[in-house]
């Protein structure tokens, strides 16, 4: 059974552009990813722990580790789940606001460079942005741009 993992997207309407639609995601922290911008952006998610059933209570409780407050309140959507890798991916979609510059992620350790025993701290997101739902996929990690089509096609 693939690894499960559960996340939540924002989406608002920005203020004087009607009819368009912003996504909040994150930039992928750490050595790999730092000098990249396309494809290593991701919907704030993570994975459930081996008693966790409630796919929505994993999707907020890893968006408040990723952007370092709790997600904020409004309606829901359940964008249902895709393989991505190894890992069947569950997203949710919340129409809501954040401040995306004052997003602080939780860390992780990380041996830097590979082979070399050091061991360094990184975020998980290093950078929080909100960015046009037709940008959005030239950033998001691949496997994810199925949860943006189905946002979309609920917001229609």
């Amino acid at each position: 059974m693939p690894a499960q993992s559960s996340g939540l997207l924002l989406y608002r309407y920005p203020k004087g552009a009607a009819g368009s639609i912003e996504v909040l995601i994150g930039h992928m922290g750490g050595p790999f990813w730092s000098r990249k911008t396309e494809h290593c952006w991701s919907i704030p998610k993570g994975l459930h722990e081996p008693d966790e059933t409630d796919a929505l209570a994993v999707a907020e409780r890893e968006f408040a580790e990723e952007m370092g407050s709790q997600a904020p309140s409004g309606p829901t959507i359940e964008l249902g789940s895709a393989k991505s890798g190894r890992k069947l991916i569950t997203i949710f979609a919340r129409a809501a606001d954040f401040d995306a510059e004052a997003a602080v992620s939780n860390t992780f350790s990380l041996e830097w460079p590979p082979r070399s025993g050091k061991m360094i701290e990184v975020p998980e997101i290093d950078q929080a942005a909100w960015v046009a739902l037709d940008e959005a996929p030239n950033l998001l990690v691949k496997g994810q741009n199925i949860f943006l089509d189905r946002l979309a096609s609920a917001l229609e």
